[in-house]
């Protein structure tokens, strides 16, 4: 059903009913390395390119989250997932392993929860009972393709972010225990002009800001409704930025009430500058740490707001602007729910 003009409420309220986080060795130093299911030493996986580790990540978290549902990849209808290597080779290679039907989506760093509000649509409305979803991001191929390769050695500024290495992946139902979608808003592209890469989240807070808005005003509640409302990968930089944004508009977030991926997922003292990003921020974060947090009983309601910046290394050369995008899903575990 839709409510007001972006947001879509689903009534027969999705499933998630597995989910899987596969990172790399950086994470498995960071602050949420226990609630990873599978944690690699390097970040070759065992492959000959950083690309073909990518796909890996991403096999590695599909197998995982059908394990843990037992279920067979033949009962799966649908892959809907996707990354930020040119034409998502590593999501597509992937699906070509498990040849299950599969949907692309690129959404850069909001993937996840755009691939979740998809999923999320097509289960709520009886187009599958079950769909794998999920994002990745692989530091070093992501590195080597929107800025410099790591072996180069770059210095980069204090607003630039760290590339996640890892995989996220849920498995939605249209029934079965687990934490339900509820409702997904999707967002507008909005563009702020600024045109540095090394400061992406000062460059999609204006983005989240709106879908954050949006949905409280479609679903016509109050920011309390959420125990947590959490962004994609803002970092330092860009929840600062958000946080004045929203209150410029009349908004006021506590502080433990407004999070952020990107600073969830890294210990204090790891090299990360503003802290984490990429694809599979969000997908490990949300789909690892929050929902266990869920499924103790700490969080009842949720609303991630995933944010992208849709730029490629073309737009970039070529003196255009960043667009930005952030799409919302609400996740409810336990209690009374709207």
């Amino acid at each position: 059903m839709m409510k007001g003009h972006r947001t879509w409420v689903f009534e027969n309220r999705p499933v998630i009913v597995a989910t899987a986080t596969v990172g790399g060795p950086f994470e498995a130093n960071g602050n949420i390395a226990d609630d990873f299911d599978l944690l690699h030493e390097d970040l070759w996986l065992g492959e000959d390119s950083y690309e073909k580790a990518h796909k890996v990540l991403f096999e590695e978290a599909f197998f995982q989250a059908m394990k843990k549902a037992r279920i067979e990849k033949e009962h799966v209808q649908f892959i809907i997932a996707g990354d930020l290597i040119n034409q998502m080779t590593p999501s597509s290679f992937a699906a070509r392993t498990l040849s299950t039907p599969y949907l692309g989506v690129f959404g850069a760093c909001s993937t996840s929860m755009e691939a979740l509000a998809l999923s999320a649509f097509i289960v709520n409305y009886g187009g599958a009972k079950y769909i794998l979803t999920g994002a990745a991001s692989h530091n070093a191929a992501v590195e080597k393709q929107f800025r410099y390769p790591t072996e180069y050695g770059g210095q980069k500024p204090p607003t630039a972010q760290w590339t996640v290495t890892g995989a996220g992946v849920a498995l939605v139902g249209s029934e079965g225990d687990g934490p339900r979608i509820t409702a997904a808003t999707i967002g507008r592209v909005v563009d702020m002009g600024l045109t540095d890469p090394f400061n992406m989240g000062g460059a999609m807070a204006p983005a989240a800001v709106d879908t954050i808005e949006a949905h409280l005003r479609d679903m016509q509640m109050d920011a309390s409704y959420y125990d947590v409302i959490v962004t994609g990968d803002l970092g330092k930089i860009g929840r600062t930025v958000s946080l004045d944004l929203l209150r410029k508009n009349g908004m006021e977030l506590e502080e433990e009430r407004y999070q952020d991926c990107g600073l969830i997922i890294y210990r204090e003292g790891q090299p990360v500058l503003s802290g984490g990003s990429g694809a599979g921020c969000s997908a490990t974060v949300v789909y690892g740490h929050l929902l266990n947090r869920m499924k103790r009983g700490e969080i009842k309601r949720m609303l991630v707001v995933a944010t992208g910046a849709l730029l490629s290394p073309l737009t970039f050369q070529q003196g255009e602007t960043i667009p930005c995008i952030a799409h919302a899903v609400a996740i409810e575990y336990g209690g009374d729910h709207l």
